[in-house]
């Protein structure tokens, strides 16, 4: 894989406090995903994903805690029509992201109107399996992983 060639990227599960996780409605194609955005030039993994979680939800660096960190990079190439959509993506034939599981220390609101131009017209709390069955196809198997690196984690904060 030529590291070139994907954006890196940040992906965020985040957990309230009846351990649901939050997945939010894309504005452009009406699918649903995990929270996600862009690493800036100079950004650790860590900070984007509290800027992104910000700008994206409305979530504010305070309102959530880091549980996991996944322990390596996940990459998945954007299907060519998608590729050309956002300034953003045409130069890379995909995105290699790292991802974060979240925990909410308080009740918060979520804001989709947060950040302009909105990326998101909805979001819902699911179980933590139901994201698998609602997402577009070419991110299934980073989902799958995922979800699977972070189940033990999961398990502890949910049952422990």
């Amino acid at each position: 894989m030529n590291d070139k060639s994907y954006r890196k990227n940040v992906g965020l599960i985040v957990l309230n406090s009846r351990n649901q996780l939050l997945i939010c409605q894309r504005k452009d194609q009406k699918t649903w995903q995990f929270p996600q955005g862009g690493i800036d030039a100079g950004e650790s993994p860590k900070v984007a994903a509290r800027r992104e979680l910000f700008e994206e939800v409305g979530i504010g660096k305070n309102d959530v805690s880091i549980i996991k960190e996944s322990e390596h990079w996940y990459p998945y190439d954007l299907p060519q029509k998608y590729q050309n959509r956002s300034d953003s993506m045409k130069k890379f034939k995909g995105q290699t992201q790292k991802w974060f599981m979240l925990k909410a220390n308080i009740e918060f609101e979520i804001n989709l109107l947060n950040q302009m131009p909105q990326e998101f017209v909805a979001y819902q709390w699911v179980s933590f399996w139901y994201p698998l069955s609602h997402i577009v196809s070419f991110k299934k198997d980073v989902y799958l992983s995922v979800l699977n690196e972070f189940l033990p984690a999961y398990i502890e904060i949910a049952h422990g």
